[in-house]
């Protein structure tokens, strides 16, 4: 599948997964995960990241995120105690998929 989600379409389904969730309580924690694949991304040609997430709900301590950027985010992100990547570590995974 190599199209774009539209909000819509994403929001549609965060909100029947939450309705089922209220409609069947469990006794745990349920989590979703969410899974991006960066296909036909040639790190040569397109080396612009660009964009900000604030996440509304502060994050469970085991919460992982890792940071895709230039230099600029990844020393953000270092700063913050997070996880980054840079354009060096996208080629690294290309060439190797064992990494990923």
């Amino acid at each position: 599948m190599s199209s774009k989600v539209s909000r819509d379409t994403l929001y549609d389904c965060v909100n029947a997964v939450l309705q089922e969730s209220a409609r069947k309580h469990r006794k745990f924690l349920e989590t979703v995960e969410l899974q991006i694949a960066l296909k036909n991304y040639d790190p040569q040609k397109d080396k612009r990241f660009s964009g900000t997430v604030k996440l509304k709900h502060i994050p469970r301590p085991k919460f992982q995120v890792c940071v895709l950027g230039d230099q600029q985010h990844c020393d953000e992100a270092k700063a913050n105690n997070l996880a980054c990547m840079d354009t060096e570590a996208l080629k690294k995974l290309n060439k190797s998929k064992k990494l990923v």
